[in-house]
């Protein structure tokens, strides 16, 4: 029985770092990103395998896992890591290749919640919970399944106790800088005009 010889490939890991630059190459799998990680239970490969994934070149393997999309952005991966590799910035930008090449997502609804809260950001500049909420729940079918299932009154009965406490604003908030978010997040560059 032979095996097959590993043999890795870098380009992966430099595409990701021009954009990052993420330190991925700084890894050396202490494992403490995903010892920390609280939706570990979720994942199909851990944090610590995407990060050697990277590392060797396995593309279809990592933009096609479930991690990446389940990953919470709750950044005890970054904080716990004793190099500074950027764990949860990597995951994000994993997510925005795998959305940019077409690739089927292993998560729709999350997915289609990553899509909605993009376009409520690339709308008002920030996300506005009164329309973002409903939107993600119309588009991902939750909603559907939540009044099939009964739940929609629960539903309910929690937005109004949200918006009772304050919780949520009833009238959109927009920030300074629109522009400037929209042009970061369709992925063009600005050019700066020279005096």
């Amino acid at each position: 029985m032979s095996q097959e010889t590993l043999k890795p490939d870098f380009q992966l890991l430099e595409q990701l770092e021009v954009t990052g630059p993420f330190q991925a190459a700084a890894c050396f799998q202490c494992r403490k990103c995903t010892n920390g990680c609280p939706v570990t239970f979720a994942m199909d490969i851990y944090p610590d395998e995407v990060i050697r994934k990277v590392l060797l070149g396995q593309r279809e393997t990592v933009l096609g896992c479930a991690t990446i999309w389940v990953c919470a952005a709750c950044e005890t991966c970054s904080t716990r890591c004793p190099n500074e590799v950027k764990i949860a910035e990597l995951m994000d930008r994993l997510k925005e290749m795998a959305v940019k090449e077409g690739l089927p997502c292993p998560q729709p609804r999350i997915l289609t919640l990553h899509k909605t809260f993009l376009k409520s950001i690339k709308k008002r500049g920030r996300v506005f919970e009164g329309t973002f909420l409903p939107s993600y729940m119309l588009r991902s079918g939750r909603l559907g399944d939540n009044w099939k299932a009964g739940r929609w009154l629960d539903e309910l009965k929690l937005g109004w106790r949200m918006f009772y406490k304050r919780r949520f604003s009833v009238f959109p908030q927009t920030v300074k800088g629109k522009k400037e978010i929209r042009t970061i997040l369709s992925g063009t560059k600005k050019t700066q005009k020279t005096p």
